[in-house]
């Protein structure tokens, strides 16, 4: 038997503005078509840009979006990143939470690695036949346990966003 080498990755993610980014895995080409359909139904009038790294094939990166400069950004990230079957998608005045059971729903995804608009860091594997996601790591480490003043914190948050009710 062979040996088999592996190396380990990182890779930053660039995201200059803080946008919310949603990365995951699926398995087919028509994912472009079917994820933008599902974020433009699920979000009207969204701005966002998408990008699917094709494991076959011609191999190349396949996007679409509503707003060039997000699908350029995503282009770029997913040609960084370089894992088969990987997309990422860049989302401006709109949250995960909005579309992200849609995504799921769509019958080409496989994995949503994270749906973040932290600083995110993509750990891949890279062998002689191509790159894997490993995982991610969304954020900074976490710094303790909410006392008192940040569960009144997070509620009056979510009540001032809109996302729950007085």
């Amino acid at each position: 038997m062979p040996d088999i080498a592996i190396q380990l990755k990182l890779i930053q993610i660039e995201n200059p503005e803080g946008l919310n980014i949603i990365l995951g895995q699926s398995h087919f080409v028509k994912t472009v078509e079917d994820i933008h359909e599902a974020v433009v139904t699920g979000i009207p009038g969204a701005k966002f840009g998408l990008a699917f790294c094709e494991s076959s094939g011609a191999a190349l990166v396949r996007s679409s979006g509503t707003d060039e400069a997000l699908t350029r950004l995503a282009e770029r990230n997913a040609l960084a990143i370089g894992a088969g079957h990987c997309f990422i998608l860049f989302l401006r005045d709109a949250f995960p939470i909005n579309v992200l059971n849609a995504l799921k729903m769509v019958p080409e995804v496989a994995n949503i690695y994270c749906a973040t608009a932290n600083a995110l860091q993509v750990i891949l594997a890279e062998t002689a036949q191509g790159r894997g996601i490993l995982g991610v790591v969304d954020g900074v480490q976490t710094k303790g346990i909410e006392d008192a003043d940040g569960v009144a914190w997070r509620k009056g948050f979510l009540r001032m966003i809109g996302y729950k009710a007085s």
